[in-house]
């Protein structure tokens, strides 16, 4: 649902230091009322199937008992970076662009919190011909954008061809690798178009490189939202987009505040998605997750109709909130199909048996206590998480019988390798809860025979330098949840030796020829079962090289005020859906 900022950056204090997720897809338990909080282990596995041209079809089913009109509010911690869809690659900016843009594809959310790919401006999920290396896409009648002009198919055409423009450097880049062509091409700006970008009438076709069985679904991205060619202003785009969807942005004080309004060029008839109940969202920044509990807990005045994409329930109210039956029927609660870990640098830490140390050392019960216990996290032992497609249950550094850390174990493999006093550099993100997890992470890591050396980054700049090749620290914390429900948008953009460079996601710089032969051979296979089962040996591949520390999946726990109807989970770009809520009367 993300990454040199492809990943969510969560900073609400609830998880560690630096975390991020990407827009991914789930459908694992969720709750709103005061019944037990969900385990990630246990929960269903997501499943988002392909809907028909009738599913594609507008208007989206009403919410049952909303209202139109009004005014929803949030809390939250940070501004958006980005607004230009093709730098998006952050379930925060997906959750509140998914309100402006539209994609080819998205995805469609049940009364039952389900999901299902349709199409969004496409009349359906798409069609594929030879075994998925040609995709067509229809557009329907009657879009258009906030100044009432129709979406047109040099519209379309632009939007994928920009996206091999220098200056996108932030958001997903598998249709940039796929597209035949696409190594050669620089962008439309100096005229030039992509020969395997076909118009002809109404219709979209795409020529792979690969065959891509999936590739309606990599389309759903938030990353993949249509721009206009006519207000395209390259850079400049990213500060004010132009709107498709339902809303458009009215004003904005970066760091301080976004403003939407109604679309009035907006048909609800177009899209099968998005409903729009709020006249309006006041989206407020700079609020830290303990205030923005204390808000919601009071539920006074406009923070009644109050809700937060980014701040959850701080993890020093969890078990005021949680534990509260009035209180928690306002939270939101969802297991999530993130893997939150520590990347340890290859290039930096070569030696296998100093990065064993490093996992069997790692304190994830403490920092489990200190983002605010079972009811935020599961420890984690792989990269994939429960809930996704593909997981295989194992545990190589015991974690599980030593959830405190294992310094005996660590301290021994560092005498082995003759590293006992081995340097660590780890960067960490600015704020109160960080702190508190780098000096348990300190404390256990030097109790097993390190020299640790903690150095805060500034949260505007984090992903920018762990992002870079040649950058000064040996661990870091990062995320990552499947861009849609298989093992290939989290293994190739994370562990694949071919996606090293600055500003790419495998932070680790891991580039193991058999790791990347695996990869590459999983993604060629057809049959799910054989493809899972191929993804979960990779991952227990992965870990046995120790390349990272796996350290919890999420439970997110959302809370809201009291006047805020149907807040639901968008399982499709894992985060809260806006276009579902409304604000009571």
């Amino acid at each position: 649902m993300s990454f040199s900022r492809r990943n969510f950056l969560i900073a609400t204090g609830v998880a560690a230091a630096g975390t991020t997720v990407l827009s991914a897809c789930s459908s694992g338990s969720s709750s709103s009322s005061n019944d037990k909080v969900p385990s990630v282990t246990g929960s269903k596995t997501m499943n988002i199937p392909v809907g028909t041209k009738a599913d594609s079809t507008g208007p989206a089913p009403e919410v049952k008992g909303a209202v139109k009109g009004g005014t929803i509010y949030s809390l939250d911690q940070f501004d958006m970076d980005h607004l230009d869809p093709a730098q998006i690659y952050v379930s925060t900016e997906g959750a509140l662009t998914r309100t402006i843009h539209r994609g080819l594809t998205g995805y469609k959310i049940d009364e039952k919190g389900g999901c299902t790919l349709v199409g969004d401006v496409a009349t359906d999920a798409g069609t594929m011909k030879d075994g998925g290396k040609t995709w067509s896409f229809t557009i329907k009648d009657g879009i258009k954008w906030e100044d009432g002009t129709d979406l047109s198919m040099d519209d379309v055409r632009h939007t994928f061809e920009r996206l091999f423009a220098t200056f996108v450097t932030e958001g997903p880049r598998y249709v940039q690798q796929w597209l035949v062509g696409g190594d050669k091409y620089k962008g439309p700006y100096d005229g030039k178009s992509l020969a395997s970008v076909e118009i002809e009438g109404k219709t979209i076709t795409f020529r792979l490189t690969e065959a891509r069985a999936d590739f309606n679904y990599t389309l759903g991205m938030p990353g993949y939202g249509l721009v206009s060619k006519k207000k395209d202003t390259k850079e400049q785009y990213d500060k004010r987009p132009y709107a498709l969807g339902p809303y458009k942005i009215d004003s904005r004080q970066v760091g301080k505040s976004l403003t939407l309004v109604r679309n009035e060029h907006w048909d609800p008839k177009t899209d099968a998605i998005r409903n729009a109940y709020p006249d309006k969202f006041i989206f407020q920044f700079g609020f830290e997750p303990v205030a923005s509990t204390d808000r919601y807990i009071a539920d006074k005045g406009n923070d009644q109709y109050t809700m937060s994409i980014f701040n959850e329930v701080a993890p020093e109210r969890v078990a005021q909130v949680l534990t509260n039956a009035t209180l928690k029927k306002r939270v939101l609660t969802q297991v999530d199909t993130v893997t939150y870990y520590w990347p340890i640098n290859m290039t930096r830490i070569k030696d296998l048996k100093v990065r064993q140390a490093i996992n069997y050392a790692w304190p994830h019960q403490q920092l489990q206590t200190i983002r605010g216990g079972a009811a935020t996290s599961e420890l984690a032992t792989t990269i994939l998480s429960p809930v996704t497609p593909g997981y295989e249950k194992f545990d190589l550094y015991g974690t599980g019988t030593k959830p405190g850390g294992d310094p005996v174990k660590a301290k021994a493999l560092l005498k082995e390798a003759g590293k006992v006093g081995q340097k660590l550099v780890i960067a960490y993100q600015q704020s109160d809860n960080a702190v508190k997890q780098a000096v348990a992470i300190k404390s256990a890591l030097e109790a097993a025979g390190f020299t640790v050396v903690n150095k805060q980054v500034d949260k505007s700049t984090f992903y920018t330098q762990i992002g870079k090749i040649d950058n000064e620290y040996d661990l870091f914390a990062a995320g990552w949840s499947p861009d849609w429900p298989n093992g290939y948008s989290v293994f190739y953009p994370c562990w694949s030796g071919k996606n090293i460079g600055d500003g790419r996601s495998n932070y680790a710089q891991l580039n193991d020829p058999s790791v990347n032969k695996a990869i590459d051979t999983a993604s060629t296979i057809a049959d799910n079962a054989k493809a899972n089962k191929a993804w979960g040996a990779i991952d227990k591949q992965i870990m046995e090289l120790a390349p990272v520390v796996p350290d919890y999946h999420s439970i997110r726990n959302w809370m809201y005020g009291s006047k805020v109807g149907n807040v639901v989970y968008d399982a499709g770009n894992t985060c809260v859906a806006l276009c579902k809520l409304y604000a009571m009367k």
